[in-house]
């Protein structure tokens, strides 16, 4: 073949060419679950709206600004769809390598909470206070690290093809890889965020393959834990009076009660239909504590109605939906474990959330996914959702 011959090939390969580009594209375009993408940025959206109309009152945290909440919760959302563009463009695969320096990042992280360093926000000392009004809650980040953590030490021997599933010393390092960050939170103590994790751990070795003694030695220490912790009296007494408030909600409906019976009144006040978008009496006078954040909920059920609140729920369903198709067809167990971890990571937390301010679940101070203000949290769900749409472009085509 001549020179000229072989040039001429090379210079239009598809690969190189204009076309070849554009087939590159709508291949990562097919290969996008756009249900998830959709439900994510549906949730999103409600959220920027419930925020906006919880907090547009409050002079008291918006210093005479009714857009301030707002403005930053809309640059949280463009934050975080930075970062779930950046893994996507990084690859859930390739990230492996750096999972050690992102887990010890994040262990220093929550370790600079105990630190002089940490704030105390509503009785929770979890958070870093940066300035210019901006705070950051290290825990949040914490459960992407064990996703990722856990999802490696896991998977590393099977898809070797060293062995079919995790052998029980693999089992006991990704547990450890847990429990460290899992027991400096508990001196925090954050029980929200640890319940979660737990939540994480469980959904990460049922999805693993590991023996089922393992899952269910896991559930009875959970349950021995937190029995340990109970007597040891390691909890705080604002989160006992919590635990008391929930099994006897007529105990203080004036105090510790308070959130919890007003969020109630607020969403069965809300009927079919609602009180419409900026409308509702509760969230408008203020009645219910941290309304843009743990108790967000309760605005929709106000002011959207139950039709509006089964639609928020309808949309986490979706994206659990997708994301358990996404652990079902991914290529390799590191796939799958990281697809299942947020699976129960966003499952477990949007049923306490929404179950607190039900008054089914206990109040945990946890926020509910994509809606909740709240930066740390938005940043790490991005990164989640980040995470399924890699997973989900490693796929075959047909499936």
């Amino acid at each position: 073949m001549s020179a000229t011959n072989s040039y001429s090939i090379r210079r239009f390969t598809p690969e190189r060419s204009t076309l070849g580009k554009l087939l590159a594209r709508d291949s990562i375009a097919r290969r996008m679950d756009w249900v998830l993408l959709f439900a994510s940025l549906a949730l999103t959206a409600i959220g920027t709206m419930l925020v906006y109309s919880a907090t547009r009152n409050r002079t008291n945290l918006t210093h005479g600004d009714q857009y301030y909440f707002l403005m930053r919760h809309l640059m949280n959302a463009g934050i975080g769809a930075g970062l779930a563009i950046g893994v996507v463009v990084i690859g859930h695969r390739r990230m492996r390598g750096i999972v050690p320096f992102y887990y010890v990042l994040a262990i220093l992280g929550i370790l600079a909470v105990l630190s002089p360093l940490g704030s105390t926000v509503n009785g929770a000392h979890s958070w870093i206070v940066i300035g210019g009004g901006f705070s950051l809650q290290p825990s949040e980040f914490v459960k992407v690290a064990i996703i990722l953590g856990m999802a490696m030490v896991l998977s590393a021997r099977v898809d070797a093809g060293d062995r079919e599933h995790p052998d029980h010393r693999t089992v006991l390092q990704s547990l450890g890889l847990a429990a460290l960050p899992i027991l400096i939170i508990m001196m925090m103590p954050d029980l929200g965020s640890v319940m979660v994790m737990a939540a994480i751990v469980l959904g990460v070795l049922l999805s693993s393959g590991a023996s089922n003694r393992w899952v269910f030695g896991l559930i009875a220490a959970g349950i021995g834990g937190a029995l340990a912790v109970w007597q040891l009296g390691i909890l705080d007494k604002y989160q006992i009076d919590r635990f008391a408030a929930f099994a006897n909600p007529a105990l203080d409906p004036a105090g510790v009660g308070y959130n919890t019976s007003q969020a109630r009144i607020a969403i069965g006040s809300g009927g079919l239909l609602g009180k419409g978008l900026f409308h509702g009496s509760q969230t408008t006078g203020q009645f219910v504590p941290e309304q843009q954040t743990d108790f967000v909920f309760s605005v929709a059920g106000e002011e959207l109605g139950f039709l509006g609140a089964a639609l928020i729920i309808a949309l986490i369903g979706l994206i659990l939906w997708r994301a358990c198709a996404i652990a079902r067809n991914a290529t390799d167990l590191y796939g799958t474990i990281v697809a299942a971890g947020v699976v129960a990571w966003f499952a477990f937390q949007s049923f306490e959330n929404i179950g607190m301010t039900l008054g089914i679940m206990p109040v945990a101070g946890i926020p509910l996914p994509f809606v909740s203000y709240g930066g740390s949290s938005m940043f790490a769900n991005c990164v989640a959702i980040g995470l399924l749409q890699s997973v989900r472009m490693q796929r075959p085509m047909s499936a």
